[in-house]
């Protein structure tokens, strides 16, 4: 007779190493893995028709208004994509940063996948303004030029600044002014809430947001994200989008329950204030080191150095960081939900290290 033993997983990884390059790298928060487990037993309709998918409509609402649809998907470039293709017609076009998401790490996913041309602003902290988008000139009706349609923004940025609500605000009127849809890569939102303090609400609602690309990966969850569409009226073919964008989950309780152990109570908050606090720390502890030069303020969770490449090298072999600006000799240094204190210590000793080296 032969038997068979349950299939068990060695783990090949040393889950003592620790890094400072992405927020990606962090594993599932306890509370989420938990929240998967709970609701993988039995049969739950496939496709969203689920009791989960239900719930995280409904306490999106909650935050957002009951107008509000929601969306899962599996990540935030499809997010991205899907949202800015329900707003948009193949002839239109959307404003952005120089250093957006959706125009320098989507791999051209918005003009490949969805046929969209972006309009780059180059800007110096990050963000847009309503004297920004003026510069994309709007040429309405001139059908040579992809009609303008969406002025898109980040929050908190790439570069980690943050929106305040009075600037979402100013820039949703004057999107709306010029008739055009503000949508909101949120895939870092809930470190720009924690950072100002303020509520979903107060930051996406209430400012005048039409669509949002919520974030759940980042904040510990697993191949978590959705669209939430705060203004049904200005998009079109969702469903259908999202089913085409390959964004479809078919057991879509799994993605459900992690985005509501995230947002049903304040552990979406209470992850991205640590992360933040982190990031905090790490600024505190190298502002004043020779040989290190901070270019922007750390206002979220990211710390945005200067370093000498070399130094920089030796310091990434040990704790794994990216380029950020290699002419500015820039790099981004990364706090997520589960850095330590221990590990922003361990981290400043060994650039102290690195900076003594002859």
């Amino acid at each position: 007779m032969t038997t068979t033993t349950p299939s068990q997983l060695s783990a090949l990884h040393d889950d003592t190493v620790r890094g400072f390059a992405s927020d990606n790298y962090a594993g599932i928060h306890p509370e989420v893995l938990q929240a998967l487990a709970t609701v993988n037993g039995g049969h739950q309709v496939a496709y969203g028709e689920d009791v989960y998918t239900e719930r995280l409509r409904e306490v999106m609402r909650g935050h957002l208004g009951e107008q509000v649809e929601t969306f899962p998907v599996f990540n935030g470039t499809g997010a991205n994509v899907v949202s800015l293709q329900a707003a948009t017609d193949r002839w239109e076009s959307v404003i952005c940063t120089s250093n957006a998401h959706i125009h320098v790490d989507e791999c051209a996913a918005p003009e490949r996948m969805g046929g969209i041309k972006l309009h780059a602003v180059p800007t110096g902290d990050g963000k847009l303004t309503p004297e920004l988008v003026d510069t994309v000139p709007a040429r309405v009706g001139d059908e040579h030029w992809p009609q303008v349609r969406v002025v898109s923004i980040t929050n908190s940025t790439e570069i980690g600044t943050v929106y305040t609500p009075d600037e979402i605000r100013a820039l949703a009127d004057h999107a709306h002014e010029r008739g055009l849809v503000l949508h909101l890569d949120g895939s870092r939102i809930s470190n720009a809430a924690a950072a100002l303090g303020v509520s979903l609400r107060e930051l996406v609602a209430d400012t005048g947001v039409d669509l949002l690309s919520l974030g759940g990966t980042k904040a510990g969850a697993l191949a978590a994200e959705a669209v939430v569409v705060l203004s049904p009226d200005k998009v079109r073919g969702m469903p259908y989008l999202r089913k085409q964008s390959m964004q479809l989950a078919s057991k879509m309780r799994f993605v459900s329950a992690q985005l509501l152990a995230l947002y049903e109570g304040d552990l979406w908050l209470r992850g991205a204030g640590h992360a933040n606090a982190m990031a905090a720390r790490l600024q505190e502890a190298v502002r004043d080191i020779d040989g290190v030069r901070l270019a922007t303020p750390a206002e979220a969770n990211a710390v945005f150095p200067m370093l000498d490449p070399a130094v920089a090298d030796r310091l990434a072999a040990r704790f794994r960081f990216y380029p950020w600006d290699e002419s500015r000799d820039q790099y981004r240094w990364m706090c997520s939900w589960d850095t330590t204190e221990a590990d922003v210590d361990a981290f400043v000793a060994a650039l102290r290290e690195e900076l003594a080296r002859p």
